[in-house]
This record gives structure tokens, C-alpha cells and sequence, in this order.
């Protein structure tokens, strides 16, 4: 596990485990800040990120989330910036974040190309 300068730890990619993902995101609140930051362009703040919810409350959310590996978390200024580690995720599970999220980047295949007959 590394810890960057500002002391967040962050697991290794090949370390990441499909239980520790599968945990943090089993909480409502912290699937949707994996949600918000998988549709957003540029990483968001902590503030951006805590939907009304208690300071200290979001604290232990982020915490989970960088401990599961699913995001990444940097200093800039006096704010922490997260981004979602969607990269080291597909490469270590593929397909796995697309499905959590809804994601149909293919069409489905045609009937026929499925071996099945049209309807």
C-alpha cells in the first residue's frame, strides 16, 4: 500500500480485491459518490461530494473507498481532490466498474448473432 505525501494510503493495484470493492461500494452514499465522480470530467472535492451528509460521516466514507482502491485521493491547496481509479479498476477487473455502473457500451448482439432464432 503506498501513502502519498499529504499521508492517504492507496492499495497497489494488484492488490485491489473484488470483497473490499464489492463493501465499499454496498453503501448507497459512497455508490453514489462513485457515480458522480464516473460522470464527471475533472476530480471533484470532498465538499462537492458529501450531498448533504456530515463532514465526519463523508470522512469515513472516502476512507473506505480509497482502502477498497476504487479512488484516489490528492491534495491541492486546502482542498482534497478525488478522482475515480477507473484505469487500475479495468485493468484489474475488466467490465466490473461498467456494470456497476450501468454502463451499455456495446448494443446487444441480434438475435440471430446469439444463435437464436428471430422472434
Amino acid at each position: 500500500m503506498a501513502r502519498d505525501e499529504i499521508g492517504f494510503s492507496h492499495p497497489d493495484e494488484e492488490t485491489l480485491s473484488l470483497e473490499a470493492i464489492f463493501h465499499a461500494l454496498s453503501d448507497p452514499y459512497r455508490l453514489r459518490i462513485v457515480q458522480a465522480l464516473a460522470a464527471s470530467a475533472a476530480p471533484m472535492n470532498c465538499g462537492d461530494l458529501s450531498f448533504g451528509r456530515p463532514k465526519s460521516s463523508m470522512s469515513h466514507h472516502f476512507r473506505i473507498l480509497r482502502a477498497a482502491g476504487v479512488l484516489h485521493t490528492t491534495s491541492q491547496g486546502v482542498e482534497h481532490m478525488n478522482s475515480l481509479r477507473r484505469a487500475a479498476l479495468d485493468r484489474r477487473f475488466p467490465g466490473l466498474m461498467a456494470a456497476i455502473l450501468g454502463e451499455t457500451g456495446h448494443p446487444a448482439a441480434a438475435p440471430a448473432a446469439r444463435g437464436l432464432a428471430p422472434a
